[in-house]
């Protein structure tokens, strides 16, 4: 065994690793339990099994199939979305639905439910997911499409790997013209005028996401910028890829990331844009994917490494919830460089553990420091949970067993799918605890 760790370096653990190469005779990999790694961009414990075996599928990234008349891509699961990209956007083709980085694989977008900036149009990843092939410890396969098998195709869109391996997945692309995004940033000072312009947005741009200010505080507090856009018409200019940072080449000793160097942050960003709208046309990739042009970003937070809190609370209390979770932030002199606030759809979700659902998501990284930010985090866990909201598995290290079950009342439908070999240092703590 070898200790490991998530992308937030928060739990670390030890596990064994067994690499996949073949989608043929796969489960192979001894005792205990096993659970599907493929990136580790997961921030928590949901991408890692304390004591058991993770099955790594980076060695599964061959393309299968696609038909660039109908966008329509098969490939296998440790494919990551980078690949997708590189191979289909110069045919005129992209991921219907995207998060925010895209070193991520197929699989673990569909083990988390994926979302990005165009939920109130598109859903999220599980909408777009046309079949899988998922196998299962004692060997069977399962072809599963929203018309076949469809209950084990909702249990494994959003199941956190437990159902099985995803070996290879079939999608549907969204067709563009253009590389660039076509946007404009707008300044907000207060919680109503981002619902005012999330609002007004949803119909004409597909994209819509907010930095929110988390340091600000009184008259201040709610300020943020609002950013929409569209995919660009054809001949809109030409298709700069961006240049990327060298990141950060070692970890240094203390995290990068206090409350001097949040409040400095905030306060700059906040006033680097002068104008009240700003428009734009650029390259795709700093538009969805601005810290992937960072490499090994999360080593500014030190060697104990960071927490990500991702909720949503439901329409009906969100201002008053988002006012109080914000105050709580602000308050505890902690926070996030780039905290992001968006609005998620009126949409049903494909997965009975799919973690978006009508209202507004919260999302930003807390430095470990082995105490307080814990302390912080349980209060905002207790306004979350008052106002009826949830907070995303694929983001969490730490959120009790009691708060996992209120948050995905479905749980005990999707128990009876959990393959009697697959665990994950997640799932125990949030079931057994």
């Amino acid at each position: 065994m070898s200790r490991t760790e998530s992308w937030g370096r928060y739990p670390r653990v030890r596990q064994r690793t067994v690499e996949l190469h073949r989608r043929e005779n796969l489960l192979a990999a001894g005792d205990g339990s096993w659970l599907p790694h493929g990136n580790g961009r997961s921030y928590g414990d949901v991408c890692l099994n304390d004591g058991g075996t993770v099955l790594h599928t980076a060695g599964l990234d061959r393309f299968i199939a696609f038909d660039p008349a109908t966008g329509v891509l098969r490939c296998e699961s440790g494919v990551q979305l980078h690949q997708i990209l590189s191979l289909t956007v110069p045919q005129g083709w992209f991921l219907s639905v995207t998060p925010g980085t895209r070193f991520v694989t197929v699989g673990g977008a569909i083990a988390n439910d994926v979302h990005g900036k165009n939920h109130h149009v598109a859903g999220s990843f599980g909408d777009h997911l046309r079949a899988f092939e998922l196998l299962r410890s004692d060997g069977t396969r399962l072809h599963c499409t929203s018309s076949e098998n469809t209950d084990w195709f909702a249990a494994s869109i959003g199941g956190l790997g437990l159902t099985g391996l995803v070996t290879w997945a079939e999608l549907q692309l969204r067709r563009i013209a253009s590389p660039l995004i076509a946007a404009q940033s707008i300044k907000f000072g207060r919680l109503d005028e981002f619902f005012a312009l999330s609002g007004a947005s949803d119909r004409d741009f597909e994209y819509t996401v907010s930095w929110i200010d988390c340091a600000a505080r009184g008259k201040s507090l709610g300020r943020g910028i609002f950013l929409r856009g569209n995919h660009a018409p054809a001949g809109a200019g030409a298709a700069r890829a961006p240049t990327h940072s060298p990141g950060l080449p070692f970890t240094p000793p203390i995290s990068l990331v206090n409350s001097l160097s949040v409040r400095a942050f905030n306060l700059l960003y906040w006033h680097r844009q002068r104008q009240t709208m700003r428009r734009s046309v650029g390259h795709y990739a700093p538009f969805f994917y601005p810290l992937d042009g960072i490499a090994h970003w999360n080593r500014m937070y030190g060697p104990r490494g960071f927490l990500q809190y991702q909720c949503v609370v439901p329409p009906a209390d969100a201002t008053d919830a988002l006012l109080e979770l914000l105050g709580q932030i602000s308050a505890s002199g902690n926070g996030s460089f780039l905290a992001v606030l968006k609005q998620f759809g009126n949409r049903s979700a494909p997965g009975l553990l799919s973690f978006p659902r009508p209202g507004t998501t919260l999302a930003l990284d807390f430095p470990n420091d082995n105490g307080p930010v814990f302390a912080l985090l349980d209060r905002l866990d207790a306004v979350v949970s008052a106002a009826g909201g949830a907070v995303y598995p694929a983001k969490d290290a730490r959120m009790s067993g009691a708060h996992f079950r209120q948050y995905f009342p479905r749980h005990e439908a999707f128990i009876p799918y959990i393959d009697p070999r697959f665990s994950s240092s997640f799932w125990r703590r949030v079931m057994e605890s």
